[in-house]
């Protein structure tokens, strides 16, 4: 193989592949166009864990937020403990919010990606949700849970009485993407539970899985696990 040949192999790979890949260099440095590439993926990776999810979007949707016990963002980064459990008055204001128990309730939390739910979480939540009515399940009311992680469904179950929980959080970026959300859910979940009771379903984003094929295939699973009762592997 040629060079011409090689370059041109290496030029249509890149097009379908966001990892860097053939990266040109002057010496011992990267290349203008590759370094500037790199920088500006790297800040949008940090913006999207420090930022904070806007409150226009939490409006729009009409979700209230319920925050864990981490009481800053820095707290939250260096305390994952505290982004799994609520304060006592964050409990009651999710029996609050859901006062009835329900057979699947969907909320969304930060995490480490506030890009990924604001450019994800709104179609997965509606299409998710109209295919649970479709299946003619009971669906609690959504809120937002702010400094949250991904156990925090199980002390939501607890206060709500929910068969089945999922939580739509962004994922800890990378320099491919910052907008990369993911779904976990379970049947059940309890406080120490393990991992293996959840279930996944991630890259939900524009370079993977789009967010509303996300919400159709996720109303799928949580209604299997819903009727099996079972979730996990």
């Amino acid at each position: 193989m040629n060079a011409d040949d090689a370059r041109a192999r290496f030029a249509r790979l890149k097009t379908c592949c966001p990892a860097r890949i053939d990266c040109g260099r002057a010496g011992t440095r990267l290349l203008t166009e590759d370094y500037l590439k790199f920088r500006a993926d790297h800040a949008a990776a940090r913006d999207a864990v420090l930022l904070d999810v806007g409150e226009d979007f939490l409006s729009r949707l009409g979700l209230e937020s319920v925050q864990t016990r981490c009481t800053d963002k820095e707290e939250f980064l260096r305390r994952p403990d505290l982004g799994r459990v609520f304060p006592r008055e964050g409990l009651a204001r999710i029996r609050e919010i859901n006062p009835q128990p329900s057979d699947v309730l969907v909320y969304l939390a930060d995490g480490l990606s506030s890009r990924a739910v604001e450019a994800n979480g709104e179609a997965c939540l509606l299409v998710l949700n109209e295919g649970l009515r479709g299946a003619g399940l009971k669906i609690g009311k959504p809120f937002f849970v702010k400094f949250g992680r991904v156990a925090t469904m199980e002390e939501i179950a607890e206060q709500t009485g929910v068969q089945v929980v999922c939580v739509l959080l962004g994922e800890r970026p990378g320099l491919g993407s910052a907008e990369s959300m993911s779904a976990y859910y379970a049947y059940k979940p309890t406080r120490g539970m393990a991992e293996s009771g959840r279930a996944v379903v991630s890259n939900i984003y524009s370079g993977g899985l789009n967010a509303a094929e996300a919400g159709a295939y996720l109303a799928e699973l949580l209604t299997r696990a819903f009727r099996e009762q079972k979730s996990g592997v």
